[in-house]
């Protein structure tokens, strides 16, 4: 087991470096923080590159982290490594796991250039919980492995496939199994409560202009959810969810 003190060290500093997308893509690896998440993450250990532990942290008697590397840290490299307030000490390094192609499936989340980090970690957390067959994120969307998303997803990335593909090839393959594509509009849509359950992928927008209208030009049906009090708009994650469970049902 290795042991680290200074909050200079270049290993530090390195894994440091996780946190931007540059480092992300031209190392494969990502960077974890806190005991939920690094608890998820050792239900896969074959992604695990590294665990890096606080010495003053307490690691749970129940975790399994037989075949995995281990390196111990002081309390100041920890907080040079974390990313949150509060750190716990705890963090593991990562190989990315998301694929370029569509999984065979019949229930699917296509996300167009959502921008906001929690949105989209909020939206895969989402997507697992309603049972998904597979997460696709679009250009233009925060990075899967962006440390937000992946607080905001809670361990969900483990769980449903999450693809980077361009949208408008995913659109017309699903289309091509004969699964309907629901888009998500103010103009030209109709109730979604007026739709009924079944295979579906189902696209959500940029949460400012919402789904490109080339994409909205392919759909099968585009829908919207009635606003019943005086907000103007729904937040796109809870938007998301609303439809997802009603597509979802029977499925």
């Amino acid at each position: 087991m290795n042991y680290i003190q200074s909050a200079s060290n270049p290993h530090i500093k390195q894994v440091k470096k996780l946190l931007t997308k540059k480092e992300r893509d031209q190392t494969g690896l990502y960077f974890l923080e806190g005991f939920h998440l690094v608890e998820e993450a050792l239900h896969h250990k074959e992604y695990i590159e590294e665990l890096l532990f606080s010495e003053e942290a307490v690691i749970p008697a129940s975790w399994n982290t037989d075949d995995v590397k281990i390196t111990m840290i002081s309390p100041e490299a920890a907080a040079k490594l974390s990313d949150t307030e509060n750190g716990q000490g705890v963090f593991a390094v990562c190989r990315k796991s998301g694929g370029t192609a569509l999984a065979e499936g019949k229930t699917f989340l296509f996300i167009d250039a959502v921008q906001d980090p929690g949105n989209i970690g909020t939206m895969i957390r989402t997507a697992d919980a309603a049972g998904l067959d597979a997460v696709v994120l679009g250009a233009g969307s925060a990075d899967m492995y962006n440390p937000k998303v992946l607080r905001s997803a809670q361990g969900s990335h483990f769980h449903v496939p999450v693809i980077a593909m361009d949208l408008a090839e995913a659109v017309q393959e699903v289309k091509e199994r004969g699964i309907p594509v629901y888009g998500t509009a103010l103009e030209g849509a109709s109730d979604y409560r007026n739709e009924q359950a079944g295979p579906f992928a189902l696209i959500v927008g940029n949460e400012g202009s919402g789904v490109r209208p080339e994409l909205l030009r392919e759909t099968t049906k585009n829908v919207y959810i009635p606003i019943f009090g005086r907000s103007e708009s729904l937040n796109v994650a809870v938007a998301a969810g609303i439809l997802l469970y009603h597509f979802r049902e029977n499925n």
